[in-house]
């Protein structure tokens, strides 16, 4: 490992060597994420917003003052081989924010805090937020309203009866699959949609879908869900995602980088997917969380938003004990972003705790394994959070 320079102090930050970019590994010239090499994703994950002939992106714009991540007493994690789980997970970055402070930060694949990294679905999480800013400023009236009062190019469709915090929950009860395995599942096939003339692509291809169950009934995980929740958002507020997330959050909240939203084929922010930011700034993004979204006293989101958000509307198997308003929700109140190959935001409030990292899993959602060690990474930190603090 070697010492990499950055514009603050953190705790241990170190990172490993950067990969050869020379024309020994090809460049994707498809939108298929599912289906690349992992050594082509090693290297496209950090650029993404840089390849055009991928996806337009727009600009998340910074201000002038960032918000300042300290440097703590470094996090003592025992026995715990730090390093081998880095290299299981194929670890691009971690990065532990305590009381506010760095109190530790690593990172690999050649990787460093100056770059961005792609989200995938964390972006779900903050397309969430953008409603509670929606619902605080007046742009949305009601979680129960119907999702059609704010995209009307659904009406007609299986969207008809479903409300806002049905799409929020993925409980509207329209079919989708999201086998990120199957070349033919809905989450693979949407990138290749061409969308009818006239028509957002992501409303395009959604309102084609049919009914599977009744609306609030059962959860159905669903990229294509979130997608609409952007559109909604857009359409209430009269502003690209990009810029709402930019007037309402990263600017205000002292974001240090630009971050970029990747587009659909129509030029609207893909909702469920594609934030390139900095580790950094998701971890700034987890600390937003934990102010119950006010900024300089200035409420972002309605009193008591985020309790409701990660509230769990559905319990769910295995690790993740639920889903809220795009949220997964665990024990002890904590909560998660999450996206495919292992990117992730862990907040714990209790012990005032954000976990953000990245990750190059080796397929999509992950095997068992790799979802464990995550989990159980997790519950190392909070163990030496607690052993510092003496519980």
């Amino acid at each position: 490992m070697e010492d990499v320079a950055v514009s603050e102090p953190a705790a241990q930050v170190v990172a490993e060597p950067a990969p050869q970019r020379s024309g020994e590994i090809a460049m994707p010239t498809d939108r298929n994420v599912l289906f690349w090499p992992q050594e082509v994703r090693a290297m496209v994950f950090r650029g993404m917003d840089r390849m055009p002939d991928l996806a337009a992106s727009r600009v998340i714009e910074a201000g002038d003052t960032v918000r300042p991540l300290p440097a703590g007493e470094l996090l003592d994690l025992g026995d715990y081989d730090l390093d081998g789980f880095m290299q299981a997970q194929s670890s691009a970055a971690i990065v532990i924010v305590h009381d506010g402070e760095v109190v530790l930060e690593r990172y690999g694949l050649g990787f460093g805090p100056e770059q961005r990294w792609t989200s995938f679905s964390v972006a779900k999480s903050l397309v969430s937020t953008l409603v509670g800013a929606a619902l605080e400023d007046g742009s949305i009236e009601s979680l129960d309203d119907p999702v059609t009062r704010y995209i009307a190019d659904l009406q007609g469709s299986a969207y008809d009866d479903v409300t806002v915090r049905q799409l929020l929950t993925m409980s509207s009860g329209v079919r989708w699959s999201e086998n990120y395995s199957d070349p033919n599942s809905d989450v693979a096939r949407f990138n290749n949609h061409q969308p009818t003339d006239g028509l957002d692509a992501t409303v395009s291809y959604m309102r084609a879908l049919p009914r599977a169950n009744p609306a609030g009934e059962n959860w159905r995980y669903s990229t294509g869900e979130t997608n609409l929740v952007g559109v909604l958002v857009s359409e209430a507020t009269g502003r690209p995602l990009a810029d709402y997330l930019s007037e309402k959050i990263w600017t205000p909240f002292g974001m240090q980088q630009d971050a970029t939203w990747l587009l659909s084929a129509t030029g609207s922010e893909i909702g469920g997917c594609c934030i390139q930011a900095s580790t950094r700034d998701m971890a700034r993004f987890g600390l937003f969380t934990l102010t119950g979204g006010v900024i300089d006293g200035e409420r972002v989101v309605p009193e008591g938003w985020f309790n409701e958000a990660t509230d769990a509307a559905f319990q769910l198997d295995g690790d993740r004990a639920g889903y809220g308003y795009q949220w997964w929700t665990y024990g002890e109140d904590s909560y998660a972003a999450d996206g495919i190959f292992g990117q992730g935001i862990f907040i714990d409030p209790a012990r005032n705790l954000v976990i953000a990292s990245n990750s190059n899993w080796a397929s999509a959602g992950g095997n068992d394994g790799e979802r464990r060690a995550r989990f159980g990474f997790y519950r190392a930190v909070q163990a030496a959070v607690d052993a510092r603090s003496g519980d």
